[in-house]
C-alpha cells in the first residue's frame, strides 16, 4: 500500500484497519476483505518508481492465507519480507521462505512498526538468520524505538533520516543529516550521541557488508527499518529495491531455459480469480510474461490445447481496477479473460511447444468435509468448487471409498473464504465438518505393480485430487511415518508439479 504511494500510482493510501476504516486498503477488494479489513487474496498493481517499472504482487499479511500465496511467490522475480518488530519471525514467514528457497529468490527485509515498542534489533537480526537460515545486513539502523523513535541511520548513506509520522495517507517530508559525526547529528542525537555511534560501531563489526551477489543468490538478505504506516522507511527501501532487485530472471521450462531477453512472447498462467466483478461473473488468468512483447490482438498458441487464440482485451492491474493493456513487457502480469479453458500452469506462446515449471501445488495442512445444506443445489456447489480449485482458493479430494468432497487448506480463514463465495456468488450454502485427516501426500511409483498393490492395500486412505492425481490422505503422523516405511517403493510427495492438464 505503502510503495504504491511512493510510486504515485495512490494519491491517497487506505489503511487496513478493520471495520471501522471509512476506506479501505488499494489492494483489498473481495468483499469480505473489505468486511474484515484483512487482504485475503493475492492482488496484482503495478506502479512506476523512478527509471523503473514495479510489478508488486500483494501477498495477505495475515495468520490465515490461501495456497495462492505461496503460488504467486513463484511468479516473482525478488521478494519483500515484512517483519512485524514486536513479532519477531511469525510461523507463516517460515513456510514463505521455504518457498522462496526452492527458487532462491532474491528477499529484501522491512522491519515494521518502529513507532510501537519492539524487540532490540540486534534480537530481531539473530532471529532471522536463525530460524530463516538466511544472512542478514543491516541497511538502515533505528535510533530509539516507540515513543522514543527520533529516526533511522542509513549505513550505507551515512545519514540520518529523521522521524516524523507523515499525515496518514501522504508520503511526508523527511529531515536528513549527513555524517554521524557531523555537528549537526552529535546535536540532534543529544546526550545518546556516544552511546549510538558506539552502537554503530558494533552493528558494524558484527554484521557482514551488503554483497549484491549473495543478495540475488537468495543468500542474504538487506534489512530497513521504519514505519509503514507511518511513511517512515519506506522510500528508502524502495530507492534500494529497485537499485538492487533484480531485471526478469531466466525461467525453466520443461524443454529448455527461457531467457527474458528472447524477442518472441512466452508466459505462464499462475492464478485465475473469479469473479472480479461480480455483476458480469466473470474470470480472469494472470499470466507473467517471462520473454517478448505482448501487443493488443496478437496472436498467441494454448500449449496445453494446441489452440491459436487471439487477445485481443488484456488487462493491467491497480488491484480490482483494472485497464485495457495495450502492450506488456517480460516480467508484466496481464490478465486475459477465462471462460472455463484456461488452468493455472498453461502455458503461451508464439507458436513454440513449451512447458513452464515451477508451478507447484502444496499438500494442504487442514481437511474439512463439505456439507450442503439443500442437496437440490449439488450441481451449483460442484461449479463453484470447480471454479475454487482452479484459482487456487482450496484443494478437492474425492475419497475413493464413497463420495465426500473433502476440502483442503493452509489455514482456517481459507474455509471462511470458500464459504463466503460459494453463498455470495453461486447461491450454495455449505458448512464444513472437521475429518480425521492429518496430512496429504501426492502418490507416485516407477513399478505399475507396486502402486497397483498400495491402491488396493490403502483404498480407505487413498482419494483423487482435482487434476485427477492419487493422494494418501494420512488420518495421523505416526500412519503417515508407518506407511513411508512399509511402502519403499512408493514416493509420497508434499507438493505437486501443477502442470496443466
Amino acid at each position: 500500500e505503502k510503495l504504491l504511494l511512493f510510486g504515485g500510482a495512490i494519491q491517497l493510501a487506505g489503511t487496513v484497519k478493520g471495520r471501522k476504516a471509512a476506506r479501505h486498503a488499494t489492494s483489498d477488494w473481495m468483499r469480505l476483505e473489505q468486511q474484515r479489513g484483512i487482504s485475503v487474496t493475492s492482488s496484482v498493481m503495478q506502479f512506476p518508481y523512478r527509471d523503473c517499472l514495479v510489478n508488486l504482487l500483494d501477498t495477505p499479511g495475515h495468520e490465515d492465507f490461501s495456497e495462492d500465496t505461496y503460488r504467486t511467490l513463484t511468479a516473482v522475480d525478488s521478494a519483500l519480507m515484512v517483519i512485524d518488530c514486536a513479532k519477531g519471525v511469525e510461523e507463516r514467514t517460515v513456510k514463505l521462505m521455504d518457498v522462496c528457497r526452492l527458487r532462491d529468490t532474491p528477499i529484501m527485509t522491512f522491519i515494521n512498526k518502529l513507532d510501537r515498542e519492539g524487540r532490540p534489533p540486534i534480537e530481531l537480526l539473530d532471529e532471522i538468520e536463525r530460524v530463516l537460515s538466511i544472512r542478514t545486513t543491516p541497511m538502515t539502523w533505528p535510533i530509539g524505538m516507540g515513543r522514543d523513535l527520533v529516526g533511522v541511520y542509513h549505513l550505507i548513506e551515512d545519514r540520518i533520516y529523521v522521524y516524523t509520522a507523515a499525515e496518514r495517507g501522504t508520503r511526508g517530508e523527511n529531515r536528513t543529516i549527513d555524517g554521524l559525526l557531523s555537528d549537526e547529528a552529535r546535536d540532534f542525537l543529544g546526550d545518546r550521541a556516544a552511546v549510538f555511534i558506539d552502537e554503530i560501531e558494533l552493528v558494524r563489526g558484527a554484521s557482514e557488508p551488503f554483497a549484491l551477489a549473495e543478495y540475488l543468490a537468495g543468500k542474504q538478505t538487506p534489512v530497513f527499518f521504519g514505519s509503514a504506516i507511518s511513511n517512515f522507511g519506506v522510500e528508502e527501501l524502495l530507492s534500494a529495491f529497485v537499485t538492487h532487485a533484480p531485471a526478469p530472471l531466466p525461467r525453466a521450462a520443461i524443454q529448455r531455459v527461457v531467457d527474458a531477453r528472447e524477442p518472441k512472447l512466452t508466459g505462464f498462467v499462475f492464478k485465475i480469480q473469479a469473479n472480479m466483478d461480480p455483476q458480469h461473473r466473470d474470470r480472469i488468468a494472470f499470466m507473467r510474461l517471462c520473454s517478448g512483447k505482448y501487443s493488443r490482438g496478437m496472436r498467441l498458441h494454448h500449449v496445453r490445447l494446441a489452440k491459436e487464440v487471439r487477445i485481443s482485451d488484456a488487462l493491467t492491474f491497480m488491484a480490482a481496477e483494472r485497464q485495457a493493456a495495450d502492450e506488456a513487457f517480460a516480467g508484466d502480469i496481464i490478465g486475459l479473460h477465462n471462460h472455463g479453458t484456461i488452468n493455472i500452469g498453461d502455458t503461451f506462446t508464439e507458436g513454440e511447444r513449451l512447458t513452464f515449471t515451477g508451478i507447484p501445488n502444496f499438500a494442504p495442512e487442514m481437511f474439512r468435509r463439505a456439507v450442503l445444506k439443500d442437496p437440490l443445489r449439488m450441481k451449483q456447489l460442484a461449479k463453484g468448487l470447480e471454479q475454487l480449485c482452479e484459482e487456487g482458493a482450496t484443494q478437492l479430494f474425492r475419497p475413493l471409498r464413497n463420495n465426500d468432497l473433502i476440502l483442503g487448506a493452509i489455514g482456517q480463514l481459507q474455509f471462511d473464504v470458500v464459504a463466503f463465495r460459494l453463498q455470495d456468488e453461486y447461491g450454495v450454502q455449505c458448512t464444513f465438518e472437521t475429518i480425521g485427516v492429518y496430512t496429504a501426500r501426492w502418490v507416485y511409483a516407477e513399478d505399475d505393480r507396486k502402486r497397483a498393490e498400495f491402491q488396493s492395500k490403502a483404498h480407505d486412505h487413498l482419494a483423487i485430487d482435482h487434476s485427477d492425481a492419487l493422494v494418501y490422505l494420512a488420518p495421523s503422523r505416526v500412519n503417515l511415518e508407518l506407511t513411508l516405511e512399509r511402502w519403499p517403493a512408493v514416493k509420497f510427495s508434499a507438493t505437486r508439479e501443477h502442470l496443466a492438464t
